[in-house]
């Protein structure tokens, strides 16, 4: 049987806040983070989605599931294990944007879900992203030109993958790939494959397997000390580049229905 107060002290634990800091995330006192703890209250379902947003997890996964040992993967959720995503907030109890430097990659991979790590990252807020959990990203290369290689681009935090848009840009944060930036077409539902594609045309697209994701990141804002060179932009639409993908998928099919008849 699922006990919910039993989850949250759980959860609470995992991102290794103490009753004051998560009633200070909920809006709430500390003695009713103790109640709900100890099974003498029930929290109203205003509160039971906030909570559920904080552990970075549905409602119904929050109140259904036993997550005392272990959060069994989802379809179309993060292959996580029992990691819950983990955030900072301010002096008025406001999520900050953390920040994750290029030098930074490679520790944010081993330390994306340590509550200790993210707590020693720069954080900084924007006025105009308000609602919704962000995080900042430094990009390397010049595979998404005009952005120039050191721009900032902010993120904001995707729940399921089975949400990506096609054609849209993400941070993707992978375990075989690292953390990149692309713009992301979503297969999931026909092969379990996500195609990525670089705006700079000299990059060939590629795919992933979604299992291989960790954290995906919306497009929302880009910080920059260089001005995008107009000579830089790139010469193909949208459209264009679903078209690439595409015909890179057929190919793909046509190998494997080659080596089948070859069997």
């Amino acid at each position: 049987m699922v006990s919910l107060n039993e989850n949250i002290r759980a959860l609470r634990k995992k991102l290794q806040l103490t009753q004051d800091e998560f009633a200070q995330k909920l809006g709430i006192k500390r003695s009713l983070v103790g109640a709900y703890e100890e099974g003498r209250a029930e929290p109203r379902v205003e509160l039971l989605q906030k909570m559920a947003a904080v552990f970075g997890l549905s409602v119904d996964s929050l109140v259904g599931v036993d997550l005392t040992k272990s959060e069994p993967k989802k379809p179309g959720v993060y292959n996580r294990g029992k990691e819950v995503l983990v955030v900072t907030v301010d002096s008025q109890r406001k999520e900050n944007i953390e920040f994750v430097p290029a030098k930074a990659s490679a520790g944010y991979l081993n330390g994306y879900a340590d509550a200790e790590y993210v707590k020693e990252l720069p954080r900084f807020n924007l006025p105009m992203l308000r609602q919704g959990t962000f995080r900042a990203f430094e990009i390397k290369g010049d595979s998404m030109l005009p952005l120039m290689p050191g721009s900032i681009i902010v993120g904001e935090y995707v729940e399921k993958l089975n949400d990506i848009k096609s054609g849209k840009t993400y941070i993707l944060v992978t375990q075989h790939e690292g953390i990149v930036y692309k713009r992301v077409f979503n297969y999931l539902d026909e092969n379990g494959k996500l195609f990525l594609v670089s705006d700079n045309r000299q990059y060939a697209p590629y795919q992933i397997d979604g299992d291989d994701v960790m954290e995906a990141w919306s497009a929302k804002a880009y910080i920059s000390v260089q001005f995008p060179d107009v000579e830089t932009k790139p010469e193909v639409s949208v459209d264009q580049l679903a078209s690439v993908v595409l015909d890179l998928q057929k190919e793909l099919f046509q190998l494997k229905s080659d080596k089948n008849l070859k069997k």
